[in-house]
């Protein structure tokens, strides 16, 4: 074998051993660099420089300490929302946010986003395939409204399509004989199938 077709070969099995690393580390390395800037972020939530030096509290400092403090408060406010006179209290403020002129636009869309995957009214757990462009052409979504009457559309239904590879979707007002329910997959693997581009296996 000629050094110059040796070379080929080498640079060859040099670039695919690149890939198949590349294939490896790369989901690890973004999932680790994703959760680091989730731990750094809400530990820096509390600001570590207006902490004087000796006081009794700088042990808040340290790296960790304002992301546990943060975890802990998040637990304590939903233990204190599930007892009956301090979640009646969470209500009330809850009611007051609502009706705030400007911030009730902002808190109940956020709100909302929050109820539809984790809350107790989940939306996103009723996966579908929906047609909208073609007849022969099928998209993976989600019911979030059963019945959009109030828009002057009788017999028809939202569905939430997301976009591949993105936090983003549309949201389509389609006839309900359009939508076919999935019921042997789970809403996780619909989601996982949508938003990889359908090249995940489920």
């Amino acid at each position: 074998m000629s050094p110059k077709l040796r070379f080929k070969v080498f640079a060859s099995r040099l670039l695919r051993y690149f890939f198949q690393g590349l294939l490896i580390l790369a989901p690890i390395g973004i999932t680790a660099l994703t959760l680091y800037w989730a731990f750094v972020t809400i530990d820096n939530i509390i600001p570590k420089e207006i902490i004087p030096e000796g006081a009794s509290f700088s042990f808040l400092k340290y790296k960790g300490v304002g992301f546990a403090l943060v975890f802990l408060l998040i637990i304590v406010v939903g233990y204190l929302s599930s007892s009956f006179i301090i979640g009646r209290i969470f209500d009330l403020f809850d009611h007051l946010l609502e009706r705030t002129p400007f911030i009730k636009y902002i808190y109940t869309s956020i709100k909302d986003v929050f109820d539809a995957f984790v809350g107790e009214k989940k939306k996103f757990d009723h996966p579908v395939l929906v047609q909208i462009y073609g007849v022969d052409v099928w998209e993976m979504g989600f019911i979030t409204q059963t019945d959009v009457s109030n828009f002057g559309l009788e017999g028809y239904m939202a569905v939430y399509v997301p976009h591949a590879y993105a936090i983003t979707g549309k949201v389509f007002m389609v006839p309900k004989d359009r939508v076919k329910e999935l019921t042997n997959i789970s809403a996780g693997e619909a989601m996982k199938f949508a938003v990889s581009g359908g090249v995940t296996n489920i």
